[in-house]
């Protein structure tokens, strides 16, 4: 029996279909649905606190870069963000000067919080960080190296040197992301993921973020202007961002998982047919 191109039920069938595929909701892959042109207040975003396990930079100068050189981590740059070191160990030479080991190659250059909220820093020895700012840090030892008389009108910058956030789900690039400005916000953080699939939930992603020992979960809907007031629109440093997948990912993976077994029996099946006609 010959099949007509033509036959209306056919064409019934074809054009039911093409219905039924460009029948897709597209504003749910848009961003701000309905925005219009507007003047927003800018999001005030807490400083950081630091926290258990932060990697900080700290560098200490004054007008005598000799005595201010012993209060430095030697043999790395503060700012280069990756490595540890236990400058703590400073120690007391038979000269009377102080001497700081200097970290090898395979160390890390920065200071870890400890597990009760310190860090060991040179002749200062330990002072509390957690639950601090990077300026109220700052402050504090500034503060001690005046009292102390060590150093004369000194300057201390903090930075965190393990500052990240994580991006996980239907994006192009799930990766975690090094801050070193220390300032990052949701969308810059999805765009360096190489922003949502079209599968991407965009009016449901997941935040979750660590605050002291608690953990905070939020729900973000991009397709709201309301994002970008939100006191969530700046990520903190170990957010993590997790873009759940639509329906219709979900529903596609399931059939191509139903359908993959019974293609390939139709293949086995065919090919056995064929090949008992080829033999005879």
């Amino acid at each position: 029996m010959r099949l007509n191109p033509f036959n209306p039920c056919l064409v019934a069938l074809i054009a039911l279909g093409a219905m039924m595929t460009s029948c897709v909701n597209t504003k749910k892959a848009i961003y701000f649905n309905n925005i219009q042109d507007t003047v927003l207040q800018n999001v005030t975003s807490k400083p950081p606190v630091i926290q258990k396990n932060d990697l900080l930079g700290i560098t200490i100068s004054s007008l005598n870069p000799d005595a201010s050189a012993i209060f430095n981590i030697q043999g790395g740059s503060a700012s280069s963000g990756s490595s540890i070191a236990t400058p703590g160990n400073a120690t007391l030479s038979a000269t009377g000067g102080l001497s700081v080991p200097t970290p090898t190659a395979s160390q890390n250059v920065g200071y870890l919080v400890d597990q009760d909220d310190s860090v060991q820093l040179p002749v200062l020895g330990k002072l509390k960080a957690g639950g601090f700012t990077k300026e109220q840090l700052a402050d504090e030892i500034r503060t001690r190296l005046d009292t102390t008389k060590l150093l004369t009108q000194p300057t201390v910058i903090v930075r965190f040197l393990n500052f990240r956030v994580t991006v996980l789900g239907e994006v192009a690039r799930p990766s975690t992301i090094n801050v070193s400005n220390e300032r990052i916000s949701i969308l810059e953080a999805l765009g360096l993921a190489g922003d949502l699939t079209i599968y991407g939930k965009r009016e449901n992603v997941l935040l979750v973020r660590e605050e002291g020992d608690k953990k905070v979960i939020r729900r973000l809907n991009l397709n709201s202007p309301d994002i970008l007031t939100s006191p969530y629109y700046y990520l903190k440093t170990n957010d993590v961002v997790y873009v759940e997948p639509s329906r219709s990912k979900i529903a596609s993976a399931s059939r191509s998982q139903q359908l993959l077994p019974v293609i390939l029996s139709a293949l086995s099946l065919v090919a056995v047919i064929v090949s008992y006609y080829v033999r005879n």
